[in-house]
């Protein structure tokens, strides 16, 4: 029966005091009955987990069984959710932070998608941004918005391989938070790449696709994602370029650059070399002139840009490849 299967749904917590019985109630409220929750701590200096285990005490009872596994070091979020996705046992997994919340129907509606579907691994939906709280006044946008569009990485005529041909480019996946994946799947690739402690999504996301495992994309909202000011990612609007762009280039030179057309990654490195100069913190402030330089060395300076450009004019593209150089 459909209603028999087990799910882990992974809380992933640090210093979310302020969040986190908001995160467990949705878990608590979900429609689907048979639930493992782990929760993984990575070294909160907050009252996270004496807030966790006061929830567990009164409503653990709710799930099929409860963990809450907790670490001495703090080890970022890949590894965090690493030690989430050991502990479980169910069939499939469900991630959430300690600062977002589920729909109720979460997880039935993953459940109902796959079930007519038992080759699909990896499930992605839409979820609805707030800043601050989920209240009406401070929903932001639903990510994806509007129809999938045929050129969109999760669109259906797209194979695991020409995803991952588009991964390679840039990360195209901006609602991560939705994703719904089998537990051995997961486990089959290593799991998490614990060596880039705050870039989680972006590294599975091309070994599943590398790997053969097509994405797939329900139609339906299923989490509420919250921008706050006390995110573990968030630099507000303080920078012209995200500081996390500069740490993940040892990333870019394992995963990316060794895979790209020669003349994308000549065009990616070229921008890397230019965007050091906005390292000084003085350039990199949001300004007029400093967006005018940004764009001016990295964009129209740019000469791997303009022999692209060319190449794509020129040359005919292959039915079915996504980049050719």
């Amino acid at each position: 029966m459909l209603y028999m299967e087990l799910i882990s749904i992974i809380a992933v917590t640090y210093n979310s005091s302020d969040f986190i019985i908001e995160t467990l109630d949705s878990i608590y409220n979900q429609t689907w009955h048979d639930i493992e929750l782990i929760i993984t701590d990575d070294n909160s200096t907050d009252s996270t987990v004496d807030l966790c285990r006061r929830w567990l005490e009164n409503k653990g009872n709710r799930f099929i069984r409860t963990e809450l596994s907790l670490s001495k070091v703090n080890t970022g979020v890949a590894g965090n959710a690493n030690r989430g996705l050991q502990a479980a046992t169910g069939k499939w997994v469900k991630f959430i932070g300690g600062d977002d919340t589920l729909l109720s129907d979460c997880l039935t509606d993953n459940m109902l998608f796959i079930s007519s579907r038992p080759h699909i691994k990896v499930v992605f939906s839409r979820i609805n941004i707030y800043s601050e709280d989920f209240t009406p006044n401070n929903y932001l946008e639903t990510s994806p918005n509007g129809e999938m569009e045929q050129n969109s990485i999760l669109s259906l005529n797209r194979s695991a391989e020409s995803q991952y041909r588009m991964l390679l480019i840039s990360d195209r996946i901006h609602f991560s938070p939705s994703v719904f994946i089998h537990r051995e799947t997961l486990l089959s690739l290593g799991g998490f790449d614990d060596r880039f402690k705050l870039l989680e999504d972006y590294p599975l996301w091309l070994n599943l696709t590398r790997n053969g495992y097509r994405l797939y994309f329900m139609d339906k909202v299923t989490v509420n994602y919250r921008r706050h000011s006390r995110a573990i990612n968030h630099t507000g609007n303080s920078f012209l370029i995200n500081p996390n762009y500069f740490s993940a280039e040892p990333f870019r030179r394992l995963y990316t650059y060794p895979f790209l057309p020669p003349l994308i990654r000549w065009e990616q490195k070229y921008r890397w070399a230019v965007s050091q100069i906005f390292r000084m913190s003085l350039v990199n402030k949001p300004g007029r002139l400093n967006r005018f330089l940004l764009i001016l060395s990295t964009v129209y300076l740019n000469p791997f840009r303009y022999i692209i450009k060319v190449r794509k004019v020129m040359m005919v593209k292959p039915e079915g490849v996504d980049f050719f150089m």
